[in-house]
């Protein structure tokens, strides 16, 4: 199978090499440019040799199969959703699009024929009719009949949404149209008229049917209908009446798609009827005898439309994938129409003659490129005589020790008969059913190879080995040791993983038992075998500290794949398989004594090393040759054929249980692993995090940016506004300057005016102030003068009557001297209290002095307050003068 990458051109060849006769997949066709495009639709022309592909960027392909040559013929810049070839212009083909159009296109022109419109919805079938004059398009609710020489709509079948249309399509041979839909009922319409003829019962027995899929023989006489259920209805249509239902395998829930197969020579009655069900797999049935002839699809890459050539000869399937493999109905049907085994034999080679052959050497014979080229065409003969019956292994390794390898067209078939492959589909695809295991998710970082193909094979393997083991899983060096069988079998994976387990479970026996240490027992047996066959190489290892796990363990663990070239590995596996499973130690012993002469040079570990890890000038047969020797003369106790078992092939069913090896360590291995992987997720979950948080930190820095260009964008003109505004100010300002002059001067006038007028005041105010204290000094003095006035004549009153009280009291006293001369002393009291009244007059009158001095100096202190009060008011007036004679003034 060879596969195309069609998106890299517009046109070249399908496939670079044909593929063999008996293979089923003839052509595998990829996608387009891009990973992401996917194949749509596919239509075949009315020969079948060549056919149409839409993808979803609305690329058109046309595939020619005989030529073997593809051409991108159109570029609707939409995703069709049906095409149609078959019309009266053979170049000419159909397209319906995603927006609800149907175009017409000339294939070798390239140019846009017609535009039809008038659909409502994605038209989902186009059905041209035998003489390419009509065509039907059919969308959910609606159908219509066009006709191709004027592209002009003549019919137009509408129904309610609730019903809605399955199909409508024209029946071969024949005027007649059948309409299907969503209820299950089928009616037939004559073409011309558009009368209705026939309507087909609907299946009272069982469950509703629910048709979705339709199919009609060639020869028209024969309706195939199935839907949501696992029954196939067939209709005969010359009595419009049911002919018998299928009952599919349990598997089949749904049928999805139904196709015939026609051949050339059954006239158009169809046989063979292909059904696509819901998993993806096209299972093809005998209507007449109801068995199962073949599938074609798998599980991991379902089909999800198919389509067959009017021929018979090809099965086109469009894959989930998106891509588009190509079937061979000669090859699919191989088996079926096997022929009988022919009455001739081949006359077998003599005894003598084997004798003579084994004696012409035990092992590879060089002889010259005409005899080998004569030996290898009689091996081929030979295979070729015995592949239909069972190969015998004793006459393979004679064959194989005659001519030194297998012949490289039959060699994986002679590996799958030495190895006894078992070839469970079932046990592997539980297997597979798994997924990818955990070990092996990066297995892409440790092991990079170019190819995804071969990338995605080699993980799919790993998985299925870890998930039938768990010391799967945990062996690094798994990989190497698969990677080769994984590039031979990339195109069965089930095979590839048979080999690999065949492999390690009888020439990697004891493996395991050290794990995850090399095995030393192994290891130590193939020393031992060094030791016997050559001493003085050993010898020299030891002396060079190399044990055996520098020179052997390599080659083991990737079993030569670093060593030897892929014609020369072939070559030794060609022997491996052929042989006892101690073989390949032995082979690994053999390449350590064919390489004395360079080893015995090597002095420095790292040399050893680099020598046993990269490829080295080596004669493959030579080594061969030697390994065989010493196969035959190892002794018993030394030879590994004591130590390992003899060969033990794959159960059939199910595979056998693999548990040799320390389940401890491995247990304890596989936990460490998931407690790694699950630190591993969680710090892939936090770096995530940091990521997006470091995403959505660069997005604000963004924002931020942007923002702050806005806002210097918003600066300059807030700027340039601002030198405006200043400008303006400065213009504003100069009036303002000369506003304020004129101001200054009638303010200086109405300062002079208001200073003369508070002068004016002040003066006013001074003698207003000076009158008052001249008054305020008058009404004291007066107020002084009076009061001493009043108190002098109080005074001179009382003086007055206390000299006449005096008096009267010396008239009295003269009066009573006369009478009394014992008064005296009375009288000396009298004047001494005459005196001191006088005195305390004296003192009153002192006081009353000093009052008025007090009265005196308390006015002088309330006039000066009174001054001060004044002068404050007055100040205080001429400093609001000013303000008001302004505001006056303006």
């Amino acid at each position: 199978m060879q596969t195309t990458d069609i998106g890299a051109k517009e046109e070249g060849k399908i496939w670079q090499r044909k593929p063999a006769p008996s293979s089923v997949v003839i052509r595998s066709l990829a996608g387009h440019r891009s990973k992401t495009a996917r194949f749509l639709h596919v239509a075949f022309d009315v020969t079948g040799e060549s056919f149409l592909a839409g993808d979803h960027h609305g690329n058109i392909y046309v595939f020619d199969l005989s030529r073997n040559r593809f051409k991108l013929v159109q570029k609707t810049g939409q995703a069709c959703t049906a095409l149609a070839f078959g019309l009266r212009r053979t170049t000419e083909y159909l397209v319906a699009l995603a927006d609800y159009s149907i175009k017409c296109f000339d294939k070798d022109t390239k140019q846009l024929v017609s535009w039809m419109r008038g659909h409502d919805g994605a038209v989902s079938s186009i059905s041209v009719h035998g003489s390419g004059r009509y065509a039907i398009t059919t969308s959910a609710d609606t159908a219509q009949l066009w006709d191709l020489e004027t592209f002009q709509r003549k019919r137009k079948l509408s129904v309610q949404r609730a019903v809605g249309i399955q199909k409508v399509f024209f029946l071969p041979l024949s005027n007649t149209i059948l309409s299907c839909f969503s209820d299950d009922s089928i009616f037939a319409w004559d073409s011309d008229t558009l009368q209705c003829k026939h309507q087909l019962p609907v299946p009272e027995e069982g469950s509703r049917p629910r048709y979705r899929a339709f199919a009609v023989s060639r020869d028209g006489r024969l309706l195939a209908a199935g839907g949501r259920s696992s029954v196939v209805h067939l209709w005969c249509l010359d009595n419009w009446q049911l002919l018998k239902a299928v009952q599919m395998p349990p598997k089949v829930r749904t049928v999805r798609q139904l196709e015939f197969v026609s051949d050339s020579f059954d006239r158009g009655s169809s046989q063979i009827l292909g059904v696509l069900s819901q998993d993806g797999i096209v299972q093809f049935i005998n209507i007449q005898t109801l068995k199962l002839l073949f599938e074609v699809g798998s599980p991991h890459n379902g089909i999800t439309s198919v389509a067959i050539g009017p021929n018979g000869r090809h099965v086109v399937g469009v894959m989930e994938s998106g891509g588009l493999n190509v079937y061979s109905v000669q090859a699919l049907t191989q088996h079926v129409n096997k022929p009988p085994a022919p009455l001739v034999k081949v006359v077998t080679e003599s005894d003598r003659t084997a004798k003579v052959r084994s004696a012409a050497g035990r092992g590879p014979v060089r002889t010259s490129s005409h005899t080998q080229m004569i030996k290898h065409h009689s091996l081929t003969c030979m295979l070729q005589n015995e592949l239909p019956d069972e190969l015998n292994k004793k006459r393979l390794q004679k064959l194989l020790k005659t001519f030194g390898e297998y012949p490289a067209k039959y060699r994986m078939f002679i590996w799958r008969s030495l190895l006894q492959l078992p070839e469970n589909f079932s046990a592997f695809s539980s297997l597979t059913d798994k997924g990818r295991h955990a070990a092996f998710v990066t297995l892409h970082q440790r092991y990079p190879i170019k190819s995804q193909r071969l990338q995605r094979g080699l993980q799919r393997v790993l998985s299925a080995l870890a998930h039938w083991s768990a010391i799967f899983g945990e062996t690094d060096y798994l990989p190497l040791l698969a990677f080769p069988f994984v590039k031979l079998f990339h195109n069965n994976p089930l095979i590839c993983f048979e080999v690999v387990a065949t492999v390690i479970v009888n020439w990697c026996q004891h493996w395991f038992e050290y794990f995850p240490n090399p095995p030393l027992n192994v290891l130590s047996v193939a020393e031992n075998v060094l030791a016997h066959h050559d001493k003085e190489l050993l010898q020299h290892l030891v002396n060079c500290g190399v044990t055996s796990q520098v020179y052997a363990w390599p080659l083991l663990e990737t079993l030569f794949s670093e060593a030897l070239t892929r014609d020369e590995w072939l070559k030794l596996f060609d022997n491996v398989f052929s042989n006892h499973p101690s073989f390949l130690l032995m082979a690994v012993v053999a390449y350590v004594t064919c390489s004395r002469a360079p080893l015995l040079l090597c002095t420095q570990r790292e040399d050893f090393e680099y020598f046993f890890h990269h490829r080295n000038n080596l004669d493959i047969d030579a080594l061969i040759k030697e390994t065989y020797r010493f196969m035959e003369s190892t002794p018993a106790e030394l030879h590994p054929r004591s130590t390992l078992d003899d060969f033990e092939p794959l159960t059939k069913g199910l595979y056998p249980v693999f548990n040799k090896y320390p389940t401890f360590i491995v247990e304890y291995y596989s936990q460490e692993r998931d407690r790694i992987r699950r630190e591993e997720a969680e710090y892939l979950r936090e770096r995530q995090q940091v990521q997006e948080l470091q995403a959505e930190a660069v997005r604000r820095q963004a924002e931020d940016e942007a923002w702050h260009v806005q806002q210097e964008l918003l600066r300059e003109a807030e700027e340039q506004r601002r030198r405006t505004l200043q400008e303006e100010e400065a213009r504003l300002t100069q009036q303002r300057v000369r506003l304020t002059a004129m101001k200054r001067e009638l303010k200086a006038k109405e300062l002079q005016l208001m200073d003369a007028t508070r002068r004016r005041f002040l003066q006013h105010q001074q003698e207003q102030k000076r009158a008052e204290l001249r008054r305020l000094d008058d009404e004291i003095r007066r107020k002084v003068r009076a009061e001493e006035t009043a108190a002098a004549v109080q005074e001179l009153e009382v003086r007055q009557m206390e000299l006449e009280a005096q008096r009267r009291l010396f008239e009295q006293g003269l009066q009573e001297s006369l009478a009394k001369a014992g008064l005296q002393s009375q009288g000396a009291e009298w004047r001494a209290a005459a005196l001191e009244r006088m005195n305390r007059a004296e003192q009153e009158q002192e006081e009353h002095q000093q009052r008025l001095a007090a009265l005196s100096r308390e006015a002088c202190s309330s006039e000066h307050r009174l001054t001060c009060t004044m002068q404050q008011v007055e100040g205080m007036k001429v400093r609001a003068l000013p303000a008001g004679g302004a505001n006056g003034y303006v």
